[in-house]
């Protein structure tokens, strides 16, 4: 019923930026929280961000003060700025929300397929 389809990954020098995005399409849904997660090769999937819907920001130590997150609800999209990027930053990123359509009370998760974010060294 909820799509989520991030974009923006590519291939960055070690030190650059990029900007990742993440839109959920479908129909009488709210967005309550919103976060990213990503995953390394071997690696199980970790968390890296998490905004909810009044604006808080948590981060994992890892990427704090390097990586903002955030969204705009109006448009239903959300963002992971990513800067001083390193090596071990690579990994499939995921956006995740937790979502409420018309008709439930509860929220459910929903993920996006991932776009792939490579940082050379």
């Amino acid at each position: 019923q909820v799509e989520l389809v991030e974009s923006g990954g590519g291939l960055v020098q070690a030190g650059g930026s990029l900007r990742l995005s993440c839109v959920a399409s479908g129909r009488s849904f709210s967005i309550n929280a919103m976060a990213w997660y990503r995953q390394a090769p071997g690696n199980q999937r970790e968390w890296v961000a998490t905004i909810r819907s009044s604006g808080s920001t948590y981060y994992a130590d890892s990427v704090k003060g390097r990586f903002t997150i955030s969204r705009d609800n109006a448009k239903n999209m959300g963002y992971l700025q990513m800067s001083s990027l390193k090596p071990e930053d690579t990994g499939v990123y995921y956006c995740n929300c937790n979502v409420r359509t018309l008709g439930t009370v509860t929220g459910r998760e929903y993920w996006g397929q991932g776009t792939q974010v490579t940082v050379s060294s």
